[in-house]
């Protein structure tokens, strides 16, 4: 019981700044982070890890630079990324037929399949977790969500 009005009090102290867009973005961030990295952790995956998985299988082909830019990372803290994912199996790197400089990511199949079991326990950890949240009001926060990135 104590634990509880502690928790009460607590919540009422940053009650100005949970009036704030930034400050109430940063909350939900972290405990859907944190959260994620709980579901991946079993996969031997992080979020970004995860989230270069899932480029890569979903883009067949596509380049380092063109990864970090999707993901809006730096370049070089791709590299010991994708050379996790290569040393487990789960992708390749091939020579450009266009640019010898350059090489093209292609998922292997332990890529896809490991993709597609932490998608699906993430899809089950978002159901639950966002269960307040209707299907529509799901996608309409995506949606103003990625306004606000662009």
């Amino acid at each position: 019981m104590a634990e509880h009005s502690t928790d009460l009090a607590n919540s009422a102290l940053d009650h100005g700044l949970r009036q704030l867009l930034g400050y109430a973005l940063k909350r939900a961030s972290a405990v859907a982070t944190g959260d994620a990295a709980r579901v991946l952790e079993p996969f031997g995956l992080r979020v970004t890890s995860y989230s270069v998985l899932c480029v890569i299988c979903q883009n067949p082909g596509v380049t380092q630079t063109q990864l970090a830019a999707a993901l809006a990372m730096e370049r070089s803290n791709t590299v010991a990324i994708l050379d996790q994912l290569q040393k487990t199996g789960c992708i390749e790197r091939r020579r450009s037929t266009q640019d010898r400089r350059v090489f093209d990511l292609h998922p292997l199949a332990a890529g896809h399949s490991l993709m597609q079991q932490a998608s699906d326990a993430l899809l089950a950890y978002e159901n639950t977790t966002f269960a307040a949240l209707s299907k529509d009001e799901r996608q309409t926060l995506i949606r103003l969500l990625t306004r606000i990135h662009q």
